[in-house]
């Protein structure tokens, strides 16, 4: 694989400029983190679904619907970006719209007529405004390090994202969430601010939550992190031009084997991913009927790993190439959706394992799913942080918005197929168990396609 080093000049950035950029990752992620996997997606299955297999089909359509948009836009953007060269401006108007897309999951209330389509229709919009603005973001990097510290740079971003997370998910689970039938957070305390837990609020509160943990922290980026200077482009200019930059990334890249590959391993392994971090919680408290507690701990303990798994793998990133971080991840991924196929209530591997004991994940297949969970919480982060990194080396850094639009596309573009997939399967099938298999397939087409990916 051709890596282009020489085409990556980045500029002369201080601590506070790298810190800020950095900043980016924490202040989203509680997005993710809250709403898409460990506390509003299991509220919509428990509390606003008629049943956890239709819950789990709505989120997955709506979750598609997302990638499909995002395929439409985020090439168009990434290259309408480069064309008027500031890539800031992009990001700030990203990310107001996730603000108040996410605040507006709030309305998503029980006793609600209109709480399925406000939340499927809040959510849809703030994943979408979420992915754009990381194409921005990650467009960024090349001006902010050097090949031999992308992978570092890229691995802390993703390490700084699950800390977010990890920090973000400890205050939300010990003061606001509470359990409806005791009225209790995990600290064995009343919510704050008089949330009533009976009509879920406290889980409906991670929407505005999020929104404002988003709108503290990404604000030194715009202060501080240095940006292209602006072309002076009108905004339809800019536009314009855009699309005619596409047209080119996309014949550049059918010139480039490795690059093709590489797209098209990112394709089936991002539909992947969204799929399992979609699913994941639902997973827990449709099986084992986990509720609050037992995913904010999961939650937690993912994130953890998550956090360590980032760091080490910028670090393997650097010192072995991006390639061998992507198929390692690959493989465990695999394994790990293989294996969530094979759990149930009292049975682990297709072996009966009898009833579980007293106490959090008191079953045998509760506390598999608990130690296949951080495997997935540590190669996760590595797998995409590589991603990023890989392509940052390989493009010309003034053309980097329009390359990682493309990314994002070959990621978004079929992003409704794996939670399509899956939500289909569960419907016919009428068992969760029929998600993980259709995700082992995807894992392990990518990491053929990777195999190819070969540095020249």
């Amino acid at each position: 694989m051709h890596e282009a080093r020489s085409a990556v000049r980045p500029v002369a950035v201080g601590r506070a400029g790298i810190w800020s950029w950095l900043l980016f990752d924490w202040a989203c992620q509680p997005f993710f983190t809250l709403v898409t996997t460990f506390v509003f997606a299991p509220y919509f299955v428990s509390a606003l679904a008629a049943n956890p297999v239709q819950g789990q089909a709505l989120w997955g359509y709506a979750t598609a619907a997302a990638g499909l948009v995002l395929a439409a836009l985020s090439p168009i953007l990434g290259s309408a970006a480069d064309a008027s060269g500031a890539r800031k401006p992009w990001i700030a108007a990203s990310c107001l719209i996730l603000a108040v897309s996410s605040a507006a999951l709030w309305y998503a209330a029980p006793s609600s007529a209109m709480a399925v389509p406000i939340a499927l229709i809040a959510f849809a919009v703030a994943t979408i405004a979420a992915e754009v603005a990381a194409v921005f973001n990650n467009a960024m990097m090349a001006r902010l390090a050097g090949p031999q510290a992308m992978g570092r740079l890229s691995g802390t971003g993703w390490a700084m994202g699950y800390a977010g997370g990890l920090v973000s998910l400890a205050l939300i689970l010990t003061l606001i969430v509470a359990n409806p039938e005791t009225g209790r957070t995990l600290l064995g305390t009343q919510p704050l601010f008089g949330l009533d837990p009976a009509a879920r609020e406290g889980d409906r509160a991670v929407g505005p939550f999020s929104a404002l943990w988003l709108l503290l922290f990404v604000w030194p980026l715009f202060v501080f992190t240095p940006d292209a200077p602006p072309s002076g482009l009108p905004f339809r200019q800019a536009m314009r031009d855009g699309l005619v930059r596409l047209r080119e990334t996309i014949a550049d890249a059918r010139r480039q084997p490795w690059l093709v590959r590489f797209l098209v391993a990112n394709l089936l392994y991002q539909d992947a991913l969204v799929a399992l971090f979609a699913f994941g919680g639902i997973y827990g408290a449709g099986v084992f009927g986990w509720r609050e507690t037992e995913l904010g701990l999961f939650g937690i303990l993912l994130t953890v790993t998550g956090t360590a798994g980032a760091v080490i793998g910028g670090r393997l990133d650097d010192r072995y190439g991006a390639r061998p971080v992507i198929l390692g991840s690959l493989a465990v991924l695999a394994f790990v959706c293989l294996s969530v196929a094979t759990l149930g209530e009292g049975r682990a591997f297709f072996v009966d394992t009898g009833p579980g004991g007293p106490g959090l994940f008191g079953s045998v297949p509760e506390k598999v799913f608990v130690g296949l969970g951080l495997l997935i919480g540590a190669v996760a982060g590595p797998l995409q942080a590589s991603s990023r990194s890989l392509l940052a080396r390989g493009v010309p850094e003034a053309e980097a918005g329009r390359y990682f639009g493309l990314l994002a596309m070959s990621g978004k573009a079929t992003s409704f197929l794996a939670p399509l997939l899956v939500a289909t399967a569960t419907q016919i099938s009428g068992t969760l168990a029929a998600g993980p298999l259709i995700l082992v397939g995807f894992f392990g087409l990518a990491g053929a396609m990777m195999l190819g990916v070969r540095r020249s």
